[in-house]
């Protein structure tokens, strides 16, 4: 009998939902401090998730109960990265709030939450050495993709501002676009590739899946901000975070109007849409197209693999009744 997509659907969830629980599990064997904990409470765990579909891929589920465990021990690691940036980037951002709960600065202080961002970097980082060098090294490296993202975010200037509209060519959407690769398809892409390390493949295999989670990566961040544009949240959650670091100088200069900027964009916010659609949908054709590659093995979890990218932005558009 051939099974049916929403039977694979199905089949997918449920392997998430136990794989998820496995994460948490190992979160709470390794980490015993109550703040870091915290930070990581409520996480969707979205990397090390699309990390475990391309790990038993490569294992067809017939791994070692070791390998398991390591690949669980890097999905630690992973999260506490993530979930650092998050901290600093609700400093940096001015954010107040984060999963619905007051940010983690608000409550602890701003020196507090870096250094403990600080920790959990460093905790993340023992537990990638303590796998080798080569899974350090990409431990390292997509941290320092994040880094160049988030300071391309800070260091964006006025002059690249001159082109303000939202299009596929433009000045805006090119700096935009470069930020979402480095600071979240980067530890997506990382996740995918760590874990094909994890599941002892080969280098070739590693670096298609890293591809593939790169894509997926850049179709989640954008299905992100689609879902904030929908709520009306799009310009304040995407345009202005760009701009925040503008504030004072434009004060001086009165070169850049928030104000016009944002009539402007609410203006074309249905070509806007469409955009995102065509660009979320081109990066997800992009990851199914890999999970056609001949390198990856036959087996239900390149199902998945291929499912995945369309579950998961379906997932998310849902909250404002789009399918992709």
């Amino acid at each position: 009998m051939v099974e049916t997509m929403t039977d694979q659907s199905l089949a997918l969830e449920v392997f998430l939902k136990h794989t998820h629980e496995d994460i948490e599990k190992k979160i709470n064997e390794i980490i015993t401090d109550q703040n870091i904990l915290t930070i990581l409470r409520e996480g969707k765990r979205l990397r090390p998730l699309l990390g475990a579909l391309s790990f038993k891929v490569c294992t067809g589920g017939t791994e070692e109960s070791r390998l398991y465990q390591q690949f669980l021990e890097g999905a630690v690691a992973i999260e506490l990265a993530h979930a650092a940036s998050l901290v600093h980037d609700d400093i940096i951002d001015g954010d107040l709030t984060r999963r619905g709960e007051p940010a983690f600065y608000i409550k602890t202080g701003v020196d507090n939450a870096i250094l403990i961002g600080h920790k959990m970097l460093v905790m993340g980082f023992n537990l990638a050495l303590s796998h080798g060098e080569r899974i350090a090294k990409l431990y390292v490296d997509a941290w320092g993709g994040t880094l160049d993202g988030q300071l391309s975010e800070i260091n964006f200037n006025s002059k690249d501002l001159e082109d303000v509209n939202i299009t596929a060519d433009s000045k805006f959407f090119q700096v935009y676009s470069r930020i979402i690769d480095l600071k979240t398809a980067t530890l997506f892409s990382a996740a995918c590739k760590a874990a094909a390390y994890w599941a002892e493949a080969s280098e070739d295999l590693a670096v298609l899946l890293a591809e593939y989670g790169r894509e997926v990566g850049f179709a989640y961040q954008l299905a992100d901000d689609l879902v904030d544009l929908e709520k009306g949240e799009m310009i304040d959650s995407v345009v202005i975070p760009l701009l925040t670091r503008l504030e004072k100088r434009t004060a001086k200069n009165g070169n850049l109007k928030h104000r016009s900027i944002r009539k402007k964009i609410e203006k074309k916010s249905p070509e806007i849409k469409k955009l995102y659609l065509e660009e979320i949908s081109k990066h997800v054709n992009k990851a199914q197209k890999i999970c056609n590659s001949p390198l990856l093995p036959d087996n239900q979890f390149k199902v998945f693999l291929l499912d995945a990218p369309y579950f998961t932005i379906n997932k998310m558009l849902k909250e404002i009744f789009i399918n992709i």
